[in-house]
């Protein structure tokens, strides 16, 4: 009767398949369990190929196989603020261990994933055998494991398979068809395997009951029921069967042993139970694995130890800090050895383990710094010298490294204190031997204070490209030192709003002078500051300062026995301009006074050695009483021997005229031309100051004009005015008559940058200003002024012709007789060469007082420019 019901529903199945030809992946797993002749009836029956069911049936196989790989998917329980959080600031949580190795999410109860047929597998009610017999005959049966434990073979009778293995099923069938059949042989697969179902409870994801493969373990059910919560126990994963628990998984021999075999096969109607996490300890700092760890009843240090992996290299043991709660629910620091005391030791629920990394620093070493050839630590030993370290001169320190001076910076305390010992390159490469201590910190300095100079200094020297790149390897090292003991001693800042901020500081403190990073100024700058945290109440800070002549002044840090001869060492040496007679230190005494002190002959190293500096002195070199720089001054034109001169002070103008060959015949010393660079600044200033006047002149003309009041001024005037005015470049010109300088009846005493300009012979009238034309004109002896302005074209509408003035050629300016001024008795005054120069009336401009004053700066110089520019 049921056989009836299934093959009617079957027909009504294949009468939806011949009308659409669409069987679903179900009605084709029905059609394929029928018998083989039952199976060739229905498909005769509807008109339906039976070859193509075939086919649907495998890519439906295909189908369902694609399905099972897809049942299990990622977690991605994230909500969208959880999604906008992952902009923000990431902050170091620890997570429990293991918990991310089962972490999925079910998409279906479906059976899981596939996996390969081993030749223990137990045979069981459901699975699919497939049979292929070749020989006498071929065929091809794919037939499935009755509810009685049979395998019926078509044309062969049943047999018993249930609970064989896969092996021993193989070897039944291969003799049963050798046994019943002649010339036959056989062929035997798994088609298919039975699924079955077990219940996944407690602490998982997602608890329920699931359609598992045969071949599944506990561990392939965590995961497809998504893995475990996160109070789940990973060391304590029971497998029930029948209510009795018949095995125990510890994940964490499977995760940190590889050790499988707590994780059982299962059985149909299995319970795999998940209970809550135990006592758990956390984990954290310099060991291999960070993490919260479950703890079991009997474990100890060891296997805590094993559970994060061990420690890592830099890793301080023998004080690792222990938080854990004590009565009264209180918390405790406990500090445990892991070297030697960890059979005190056990952990315990609760606990909170931070391990700390050892200090980032070099101990029972020698550090060599600055300009040697390979800066870092090195190995000390017993009876260490400098010349061990640095043997060659050419091949252990860099071109530019200072033979003179250096140091060494020793601890001297267990607080950190130190001190300073100086001693000179040169001198412990020839013999004078300086030994090292343990720890000690050697620097050596650059020649030079600037990278300009250091720059200039290595290109002479035509250094190689590995000369070069080491150049670059030294300087790295060395700002990579630096900014780690900015960042342990002197609280570096982290944030990056602190970064900005010190940025912006150290922008603005910057000196222009751009430092080479082996120079005294940058490496003695951490030394210096460690002298001065270590200064108290009868400590004075131990440094002292040099001044004066010598090539690099400034603080250095006070040594041992430093002597004037040694402090003129640190300090480079002394300068060619550098008085040797004798210095003076000034020291100051206990009672707030100040003692000078003189030593005699600075630069003979006895006499020097004679006094012992001490806290805060200051040595002060001076300059020869008879020595100054050397003056430039450039003398051009109608000289003989145009060009730039070298003069000493108190030099005078005649006497350089005369170096060089005196004026020639066409000279015309009426118009020389003088110009001083102390003068230029003094215009500049004066120029910037008339400049910022006419400014503010100006904004208050502009209120006005505002409020009603009327006015000629127009924004394009008074703009045109002000960047015309920002443009003048200032000359510096000094009125003199050189005549009366070369018949010695005046003196002018030279000075650095000053320049001379003596123009030939002048035929010529110049007129400026407001006239119609500007022009030179012939030099005519009886031409009045009125006579040239005409020949100008007259004045302009706005010109003052009340203020016309005369600029000669030497640059003196005279104004005529206002009452008389185009009269003959005035023509005597104009000479070749002079300028005659027409300002604005002021009154056009809207009173504004300050353009008759730019005018008549704007002639005046344009007079001068004029002159400079026939040289």
């Amino acid at each position: 009767m049921l056989f009836i019901r299934i093959t009617a529903l079957l027909m009504l199945s294949f009468s939806a398949i011949s009308a659409a030809f669409n069987p679903t992946p179900e009605q084709i797993e029905q059609f394929s369990k029928l018998p083989k002749a039952q199976q060739e009836a229905l498909a005769k029956q509807y008109g339906i190929d039976l070859s193509t069911i075939r086919n649907l049936n495998t890519n439906s196989a295909q189908t369902v196989s694609n399905n099972q790989k897809n049942t299990i998917k990622p977690r991605n329980s994230s909500t969208i603020e959880e999604q906008e959080d992952e902009l923000k600031p990431v902050e170091h949580t620890l997570k429990p261990f293991g918990y991310d190795i089962f972490s999925g999410e079910p998409t279906s109860f479906a059976p899981g994933e596939s996996a390969e047929v081993t030749s223990d597998y137990v045979i069981g009610r459901g699975d699919a055998i497939n049979i292929t017999l070749y020989g006498k005959e071929s065929a091809s049966h794919t037939l499935v494991i009755d509810n009685e434990g049979r395998l019926s073979i078509p044309n062969f009778s049943p047999v018993q398979v249930a609970g064989l293995t896969y092996e021993e099923l193989k070897q039944l069938i291969k003799n049963k068809i050798s046994q019943e059949a002649i010339g036959l042989n056989v062929f035997v697969a798994m088609s298919q395997l039975r699924s079955m179902r077990v219940m996944i409870v407690g602490e998982t994801y997602k608890p329920g009951s699931y359609t598992v493969s045969p071949l599944s373990t506990v561990t392939h059910a965590l995961y497809v029921s998504g893995g475990l919560t996160e109070i789940a126990s990973l060391r304590n994963i029971q497998v029930k069967r029948q209510g009795k628990t018949i095995a125990t998984l510890d994940l964490y021999d499977l995760l940190l042993e590889g050790d499988s075999s707590g994780d059982v096969s299962l059985r149909s109607g299995d319970v795999v139970f998940v209970p809550s996490v135990g006592s758990q300890v956390k984990v954290e700092g310099a060991v291999k694995r960070e993490g919260i760890f479950e703890l079991k009843d009997d474990d100890t240090v060891d296997s805590l130890i094993k559970m994060f992996g061990g420690f890592k290299d830099d890793a301080f043991l023998e004080q690792v800090q222990v938080k854990r709660v004590v009565e009264n629910s209180r918390q405790s620091i406990i500090s445990v050895d892991f070297i030697n005391g960890l059979g005190l030791f056990k952990p315990k629920g609760g606990d909170s383990i931070k391990v700390k990394s050892v200090k980032n620093e070099v101990v029972d070493s020698i550090t060599l710094i600055g300009a040697v050839a390979r800066p870092g630590h090195y190995e000390w030993s017993k009876d260490l010298a400098f010349d061990n370290l640095i043997k060659s001169i050419q091949n252990d320190l860099l071109p530019q490294a200072d033979l003179g001076y250096a140091i060494i910076v020793r601890q001297v305390s267990k607080l950190g204190e130190i001190e300073v010992i100086q001693f000179s390159i040169a001198d412990a490469l020839n013999g004078k031997r300086v030994f090292l201590n343990k720890n000690d910190e050697v620097y050596v300095f650059s020649r030079f204070q600037t990278q300009e100079e250091e720059d200039k200094a290595l290109t002479d020297l035509a250094l190689t490209k590995d000369e070069k790149e080491l150049q670059e390897r030294v300087k790295l090292w060395h700002l990579y030192e630096t900014r780690q003991f900015e960042e342990k001693v002197m609280q570096w800042p982290t944030s990056e709003e602190e970064l900005g901020l010190e940025a912006t500081k150290l922008e603005d403190t910057q000196p222009e002078e751009n430092l080479t990073v082996f120079g005294r100024t940058t490496l003695l700058e951490t030394v210096i500051s460690r002298l001065e945290y270590q200064s108290t109440v009868g400590h004075n800070k131990a440094v002292f300062e040099v001044s004066g002549e010598v090539k690099f002044p400034g603080v250095y840090p006070l040594a041992n026995n430093t002597t004037t001869y040694s402090a003129i060492q640190a300090a480079g040496g002394l300068l060619e301009s550098a008085f040797v007679g004798f210095a003076e230190v000034t020291r100051a005494i206990n009672d707030g006074n100040v003692r000078h002190i003189r030593v005699e002959d600075i630069d003979a190293q006895p006499l020097a050695d004679a006094l012992l500096l001490k806290s805060r002195d200051t040595l002060n070199v001076l300059m020869r009483p008879d020595w100054q720089a050397s003056y430039k001054v450039h003398l051009a034109g109608e000289v003989t021997f145009p060009g730039t001169y070298t003069v000493k002070r108190g030099d005078t103008l005649e006497g350089v005229i005369k170096r060089a060959g005196g004026l020639t015949k066409y000279a015309e010393p009426r118009a020389a031309i003088f110009t001083r660079e102390a003068i230029k600044e003094q215009e500049k200033q004066q120029l910037l100051k008339l400049s910022e006047e006419l400014r503010k002149d100006i904004a208050s003309k502009s209120f006005q004009k505002s409020i009603g009041s009327n006015t000629s001024l127009s924004y394009e005037e008074t703009d045109k005015l002000l960047k015309d005015l920002a443009s003048v470049e200032a000359l510096g010109r000094l009125v003199i008559n050189l005549p009366s300088i070369l018949a010695q009846q005046d003196t002018l005493s030279l000075q650095d940058g000053d320049s001379l300009y003596i123009p030939g012979k002048q035929e010529s009238i110049s007129i400026i200003g407001e006239v119609n034309y500007s022009s030179s004109h012939l030099f005519k002896r009886g031409t009045s002024i009125d006579d040239y302005i005409n020949l100008s074209g007259g004045l302009k509408d706005r010109a003052d012709e009340d203020k016309v003035y005369v600029i000669k050629a030497n640059g003196a300016v005279y104004i005529p007789n206002r009452s008389s001024w185009f009269a003959v008795n005035n023509q005597h005054n104009l000479e070749p060469g002079d300028t005659i120069v027409v300002p604005m009336d002021a009154s056009y401009m809207d009173n504004l007082t300050l353009w008759s004053t730019a005018t008549q700066i704007f002639y005046q110089l344009g007079v001068g420019i004029a002159a400079i520019a026939r040289i």
